[in-house]
């Protein structure tokens, strides 16, 4: 269903804060054109805690509108709330979104079981194709591949954007939860890894201004092409560094702005990054031949 560069999207905003609808519509544009093959509004990348319910909605909005159809959107809906998670699944789906993307919840730090009732209860809310994000740097609670594979029994829990680095995880969670659940790495720096291990493409960070070679490279392990692949995987090892410099999105949006897709500005609590960043991030977008 979903597979190959996907992208989660940053989300533009103007000097003051306010989201930029018309820089985000462009981007999105930009992006399908340039190969990618999925979008992902509002996820962690996307600013989605600081956003407001209101602007979380135009956000998918805007994804699905000038997607129209030419690529899957998968609409960020987590929440630490079960209430607000279906809530916010349900728009995604009324807005035509082609599945959602629901992160363990951070903060509370469920139980096995809580989790798995978590999401039972969106996906019993919502008929909509859920993949779970598991995130545990950010969300400090690891959703289990036992319960993972409890939660694959249920029809419209499709798969998992993982994004914990362990490259034995996916090998497990095929056995768990069979081949057609739908594996996708949250992680740029082991894309090419976690495909080898079971997953099917990449929920990347750099596509957000390197679409066309996280799609090629996507595309050439597909193809079978795997020294094309590590090739272009070499050429982005140094970006993929400086993007997680200091805390993602920051880097990647002063990244974009250098791009002139928006300005480099992200809401409190995340500052500005350093001179030293800002340095480090043009010197590799330099090195990968997205700068002059």
């Amino acid at each position: 269903m979903f597979k190959g560069s996907l992208v989660a999207l940053i989300t533009p905003m103007r000097d003051d804060g306010s989201v930029d609808e018309k820089a985000y519509a462009a981007l999105v544009d930009w992006q399908i054109k340039e190969g990618t093959q999925g979008l992902i509004p509002v996820g962690t990348t996307g600013e989605s805690p600081t956003l407001s319910h209101q602007e979380h909605r135009r956000v998918v909005e805007i994804a699905i509108e000038v997607a129209h159809g030419r690529v899957p959107v998968i609409a960020g809906a987590g929440s630490n709330s079960t209430e607000e998670a279906i809530a916010l699944t349900r728009h995604a789906k009324e807005a035509g979104a082609d599945a959602a993307l629901v992160v363990t919840p951070y903060y509370n730090k469920p139980t096995q079981e809580g989790m798995y009732l978590h999401f039972r209860a969106i996906a019993e809310a919502v008929e909509l194709p859920i993949i779970i994000y598991n995130i545990p740097p950010r969300s400090v609670v690891d959703m289990s591949v036992e319960t993972m594979g409890r939660l694959a029994q249920l029809h419209n829990i499709v798969g998992v954007k993982d994004a914990t680095a362990d490259l034995k995880r996916p090998l497990h969670t095929r056995r768990a939860c069979g081949e057609d659940f739908c594996q996708l790495s949250g992680e740029d720096h082991t894309a090419l890894a976690f495909n080898a291990a079971g997953g099917v493409g990449c929920i990347s960070v750099t596509a957000n201004v390197a679409p066309r070679l996280c799609g090629e490279m996507q595309a050439a392990w597909a193809e079978g092409k795997v020294a094309r692949a590590m090739a272009v995987q070499n050429r982005l090892l140094a970006l993929h560094d400086a993007l997680f410099a200091e805390t993602s999105p920051a880097p990647v949006k002063y990244a974009a702005s250098l791009l002139g897709k928006t300005s480099e500005r992200c809401r409190l609590p995340l500052a500005p990054i350093s001179e030293a960043t800002r340095a480090r991030v043009a010197a590799a977008m330099t090195e990968a031949g997205l700068l002059n």
